[in-house]
């Protein structure tokens, strides 16, 4: 299930976006401003954004700039969704980073054929690009792990958590996150499942001495680093 940030301070606006995002399927979070708008991407990282440019305080377009020039959001897809229409605004929020454009009034059919289309590009990138965080490497498109030279050998579940780790590193993940990332929200099983997997999964990487980069932060969850502690 894709998760989808819709970023618009009209309400009846993102309501109806809303309402025919989660009726196809995705799962949807509003934000009415910029702020709002970064603490939910600050939280978890939505897998696209809808983005409106006149917002109250800081501009959407100003938002668009920011997230491209920063390595956690720089490849995370977002369309424009604005009132301006002229084609001068239209280069203007492509050049800040908009994977697309679509002026308001708008067809719902129409947008979330761009989202399709959007998230299409995005996702064979996402999905089989190889990750490397330090000397642990991760390639989705051939299902292997490895540290330096040696292959580690994980579980499907444990590969996926990895995954999810490796690419969105040095963050803290609660239980609920994790499991809703890694398992997805409509398995309902226990938070501490969480627990048993991260144990494995540090099983795994320990003959390669790599199980001390998968950190317990206490009160508040897991997180991947290369600036591995001695109290990990």
């Amino acid at each position: 299930m894709s998760r989808v940030l819709v970023v618009e301070d009209e309400a009846a606006i993102a309501e109806l976006i809303s309402l025919n995002l989660r009726h196809t399927g995705y799962e949807v979070s509003v934000a009415p401003d910029a702020l709002r708008a970064q603490a939910e991407v600050d939280r978890v990282l939505p897998d696209l954004v809808i983005l409106d440019w006149m917002l109250p305080g800081q501009s959407g377009l100003a938002l668009a700039k920011r997230w491209r020039s920063e390595a956690r959001t720089k490849e995370m897809p977002v369309i424009m969704l604005t009132a301006r229409s002229d084609e001068a605004d239209k280069i203007a929020g492509l050049d800040a980073g908009a994977d697309d454009y679509l002026t308001k009034p708008f067809s719902t059919n129409e947008l979330m054929a761009r989202i399709r289309a959007v998230l299409r590009r995005k996702a064979p990138e996402a999905l089989d690009s190889a990750v490397e965080v330090g000397a642990l490497r991760l390639d989705p498109a051939t299902r292997r792990v490895s540290c330096g030279e040696r292959d580690v050998k994980v579980g499907p579940t444990e590969f996926k958590l990895l995954h999810f780790f490796m690419t969105h590193p040095e963050r803290v993940h609660s239980r609920a996150q994790l499991l809703d990332r890694v398992w997805g929200d409509h398995v309902f099983i226990e938070e501490r499942t969480v627990d048993v997997h991260v144990k494995r999964l540090r099983e795994a990487l320990s003959p390669v001495q790599c199980a001390q980069m998968i950190e317990t932060v206490r009160g508040a969850g897991y997180r991947l680093t290369q600036q591995v502690s001695t109290a990990a």
